[in-house]
Formats: C-alpha cells, sequence, structure tokens
C-alpha cells in the first residue's frame, strides 16, 4: 500500500563534497555513507511537489507546494542486497500540517517556513527558481537549462545522485527506519548557469555553516515524474 503519491517536477540539486566526518554523527544505525569516485555529497535540493494523495486522497488546497531540503547518501548491505539511500537533514514545506504529518507518521525532521517558486519555460530553456524565508531573509536556489531532457548514463554522477530508491530516518540512536521511494529513471536537463544564495547555517545549524562558502561541485536538473512512497516501513 502507498502511503503517498506526489507528482515531482524540475528538481535542482547542488551537490558538495563534504568531508565525510561531518555527515557519522547523522548517520542512521544499519547504514554506511555512500561515496561516487572516492566523494562524499550533501545536496541542496529544491523542486515542485504536486498532485499530493495520502492513501489515495487527494489533499485539498494543501496538495501541491514546493519542497527544500539537504541530504546525504548512504547504503544498506543486507544480505548480498546492496540498498542505496538517502538521509534527510532536514525538508522544509511551507505548511504547518504537512510538516506536522509527515514528523508524525514518517519521524522525518520537516520545517514549515514561507516558499515560493518561479518558472520559465520555453521550447529551448527552463529557468526554474525556488525561495524560501528563515528569520526575514529570502534563500534562494536557481538555475538556467536547456528544456530538452536526456537520458542519464548508467553509471554517471547524475545516476548516483538520482537514483537512491531508499529512504533512512534515524528515530534514535537504536532504531531506523527504511522505506521504499518508487519512480522511473528521470531525464536530466543540461544545466547552463545556477545562482545560490543560501545560509546554511541558519538552515541547517552550524555543522553546515561552511557550504555557504562552498562552491557545490555540479549543480543538476531532472525532469522529476509520479512518486509513490510505501507505507510500510521496516525497522533496523
Amino acid at each position: 500500500m502507498n502511503f503517498l503519491e506526489a507528482k515531482w517536477e524540475n528538481l535542482i540539486m547542488a551537490n558538495y563534497a563534504v568531508d565525510p566526518n561531518v555527515l557519522v554523527p547523522y548517520l542512521p544505525k544499519g547504514v554506511e555513507l555512500d561515496s561516487f569516485e572516492g566523494k562524499f555529497y550533501v545536496s541542496l535540493v529544491g523542486f515542485m511537489f504536486n498532485k499530493t494523495k495520502i492513501f489515495k486522497i487527494p489533499i485539498p488546497y494543501l496538495g501541491s507546494f514546493e519542497e527544500i531540503n539537504l541530504r546525504f547518501y548512504v547504503v544498506r548491505k543486507q544480505e548480498g542486497r546492496i540498498k542505496r539511500g538517502v538521509v534527510f537533514i532536514n525538508e522544509t514545506v511551507p505548511y504547518a500540517p504537512v510538516a506536522w504529518l509527515a514528523n508524525y507518521l514518517y519521524k522525518e525532521h520537516y520545517s514549515a517556513v514561507k516558499t515560493k517558486h518561479e518558472w520559465h519555460i520555453t521550447e529551448a530553456l527552463k529557468k526554474i527558481d525556488y525561495s524560501w524565508k528563515k528569520d526575514k531573509k529570502w534563500n534562494n536556489i536557481q538555475v538556467n537549462a536547456h528544456n530538452k531532457g536526456e537520458r542519464m548514463e548508467k553509471g554517471s554522477v547524475e545516476a548516483f545522485i538520482f537514483e537512491h530508491y531508499f529512504g533512512y530516518t534515524r528515530v534514535d540512536q537504536n532504531k531506523t527506519l527504511e522505506y521504499r521511494i518508487n519512480h522511473p529513471s528521470w531525464k536530466i536537463n543540461q544545466v547552463i548557469d545556477y545562482s545560490i544564495d543560501c545560509e546554511f547555517e541558519k538552515m541547517y545549524g552550524p555543522d553546515f555553516g561552511f557550504l555557504s562558502n562552498q562552491k557545490p561541485d555540479h549543480v543538476m536538473l531532472a525532469e522529476g515524474s509520479d512518486v509513490s512512497v510505501k507505507w510500510k516501513r521496516d525497522s533496523i
């Protein structure tokens, strides 16, 4: 049974290589840090949540919204199977009831702040812009990209960033919840240029404040798709 069904659209990922020691305190029990070509990444993510349903019931008025999150990448090795997943430092949405529901049912780390977005899309180009307000300041992530979607190459850094299909939530030091995220492989849009204005320390705490002065290794844009999240969560 699916708990959540929605359409995720125009996902911006700004990916920063970091010292893995920064991430260890946030690592849930039962998983290990994942890396690509020896680098450990955190990603600042902005995207649109549209046509949201809970247990197949549409959410009136609150079903479309921006989400901003900071995440990193992990792997679980289970009886010879490799499960690649993500851990969220924080997820930001504009509606307090949505944040409360996710925290209550999923034990996630949601918060509610004002958000907005602007899309300007032509046949050739996309300008995708997400903003969120923290302590009277608007933060922002924005890309200009080609509109033509391209398939991700297997083994590429784009595939590493986008194709983690499990989520892991640390409930406490002794308990982790695992859940499955279902979506097809997304097409990506080649990014021409970007801008980021984020007060990382105010948003995500002092451990991540240094990112305000660090240039991301790469910034990506994926078209997105319909997405579902299973209700079942395994405790590990």
